[in-house]
């Protein structure tokens, strides 16, 4: 084969606690006076216009985190959770409880704390002290952010934890990046899309600084041409240099990591009640001893486990297509946590909370309770038909004769990588809802129909808006030496940030900025018609401002609209038959 509760006495229903504080835009817990503390967990820790004189070179517009790579941390064990409770009803035969749940409804882990009435604050501190942190440093963000798009790397290890896992794995494994997938969620989280990293895909790995346990930072250097599952617990590397790695591999850059071993599969199927899946064929598996029979089955703990760990039941007993089942049973996993069954039950919601907490590693960037809910609010915001799965393109590796690696098929996995990085939806449901807004902007891709001044007719002066330092200078050379755009003059720094490249024009400078977009491979969305520049002698002058979306001279802004061809794809709403 080839590599391929509530009491009766209660008054108040514990939802109304929390309220929204309109200066954070977050959630907070409002506790009303009792008489006597509740026995609960203790804590576990605390026209025209005319530029003016500048003088100020071509800058730099980024600067990085500054942040040390730190080291992996568990606050503290986790205590036993406070008594749950059972909602009650209105009078009306509807929940109210369930009415204000399902408003939260990706804030799995802040749900639960509306349950636990006067209890919450301790819990969400017991809470607190199950999650597990690594400070990856400059590797990935600060905090995160509510209204940008955001990549978060989910990370499966082979190391064997927790009782019954022997038959899975590599007993000596330091954790490996045996499943690595990167979780893409579109800015206006109207889609979201899930690629699947091969873990025999052979790669080069960068230099990775780590902290030690002593709290010395050592920087492990990197390798070529190796398996992308070393990138993580070969010679001590942790998830930031996964995270290296891939920003390497794709030049997409990860905000976050989430990390869970053999055990989460278990302890978060069993705390959702199990997730369906679908097999085309009877399966009986010795290597991972699952046995189903054809058709429907809803799994949890070591049945879900055996599911997504075998590759000798489906297609062509591959690692490729083990991907793809994986991919099927997420989707299923990510149905059943959206499904009113697990989002309106309170001991379930409690359970999820408990399992997800102890079960994932994350980066300190999201490592409190507070920060998981963030996320959850904002992943809640896509809708699963809008969730695509994609695996990264690859190839049998040439330089081998016995098929056992992949290495990247760049036709391919290019333009895919480029739709990411835009903020492209992969998903045929929302391009087709996007048409729509495409038609409404014909006039807008109308900008670049029509006549092209000649380059030496081109007047433009040059702003760096947020693109690399030497941006605006770069250009200026390329459009005089390559493009013949000889009028043309570097101003600086624009007097403000652009969050994309644009170019200003009078209307009767449209063919002066038709040439110009030519050249520079800009998109019809950077043409801002109504408005130009006069230089020093009163002449005419269009705005080139460059933005964070700049690659270099000459090189085409806009990312591609449609998937490649072969990228094998999957969608998240789909119940799709394992074969």
């Amino acid at each position: 084969m080839d590599a391929q509760g509530r009491g009766p006495g209660d008054d108040v229903d514990p939802a109304d606690q929390w309220v929204l504080n309109p200066q954070t835009g977050d959630y907070e817990l409002r506790l009303g006076p009792s008489p006597d503390p509740p026995t609960a967990p203790s804590p576990r820790g605390t026209g025209r216009r005319t530029p003016g004189p500048r003088t100020s070179p071509d800058a730099p517009r980024r600067t990085g985190t500054g942040d040390v790579p730190g080291q992996r941390r568990r606050r503290g064990a986790p205590p036993q959770p406070p008594n749950r409770r059972r909602g009650r009803s209105d009078g009306s035969g509807k929940s109210s409880r369930g009415k204000k749940v399902l408003a939260w409804t990706g804030g799995a882990l802040a749900v639960v704390l509306i349950g636990a009435g006067t209890t919450a604050y301790f819990y969400l501190e017991h809470l607190n002290g199950n999650i597990t942190t690594t400070d990856v440093g400059s590797a990935g963000a600060r905090g995160f952010s509510k209204d940008k798009a955001v990549n978060i790397l989910l990370i499966g290890t082979d190391k064997r934890t927790g009782e019954g896992n022997g038959g899975y794995g590599d007993k000596n494994s330091a954790g490996h990046a045996d499943t690595a997938l990167l979780l893409h969620v579109a800015k206006d989280r109207t889609n979201a899309t899930v690629l699947s990293i091969p873990r025999d895909l052979i790669t080069d790995i960068p230099d990775c600084p780590t902290k030690q346990p002593d709290g010395s930072t050592e920087v492990i250097p990197g390798q070529t041409a190796v398996r992308f599952n070393t990138s993580l617990g070969q010679e001590g590397r942790d998830a930031g240099c996964a995270m290296r790695t891939v920003k390497e591999l794709t030049g997409i850059q990860p905000d976050h990591f989430m990390l869970a071993d053999f055990n989460a599969v278990k302890t978060l199927t069993t705390a959702v009640g199990g997730v369906e899946v679908c097999v085309a064929k009877d399966v009986d598996d010795p290597k991972s001893h699952l046995k189903l029979s054809a058709g429907k089955h809803t799994l949890k703990g070591e049945d879900a486990l055996a599911f997504v760990r075998t590759r000798h039941s489906f297609g062509n007993q591959g690692d490729l297509d083990r991907i793809q089942v994986q991919q099927q049973f997420l989707g299923s996993l990510m149905r059943k946590l959206k499904s009113s069954d697990t989002l309106t039950s309170p001991s379930r919601m409690l359970d999820l909370a408990e399992a997800a907490t102890e079960a994932l590693e994350v980066d300190t960037g999201i490592g409190s309770i507070n920060k998981l809910k963030d996320v959850g609010l904002e992943l809640a915001k896509v809708d699963p038909k809008n969730i695509s799965f994609a695996t990264l393109p690859v190839l049998d590796n040439p330089a081998e004769r016995v098929k056992a690696t992949v290495v990247v098929d760049s036709a391919k996995a290019d333009p895919l990588f480029a739709m990411i990085r835009g903020d492209v939806s992969l998903t045929e449901v929302e391009q087709q809802k996007k048409a729509k807004a495409k038609k409404e902007k014909a006039a807008q891709a109308g900008l670049l129909k029509g006549p092209m001044a000649d380059p030496a007719d081109v007047r433009v002066h040059i702003y760096n808006g947020g693109a690399e330092a030497g941006s605006a200078q770069e250009t200026l050379t390329y459009l005089q030496n390559t493009g013949g755009v000889l009028k043309s003059s570097q101003l600086g720094n624009a007097p403000a940030d652009v969050s994309r490249t644009q170019l200003a024009y009078a209307p009767e400078q449209a063919d002066q900025a038709r040439r110009l977009a030519n050249l520079m491979g800009l998109s019809a969305s950077a043409m801002r018609p109504g408005e130009s520049e006069t230089n020093a002698q009163g002449l005419p002058a269009i705005v080139l401002t460059l933005g964070p979306d700049f690659k270099g001279a000459g090189a085409a802004m806009k990312p591609p609209e449609k998937v490649p061809e072969g990228v094998q794809k999957v969608e998240a709403d789909k119940a799709v038959c394992a074969e």
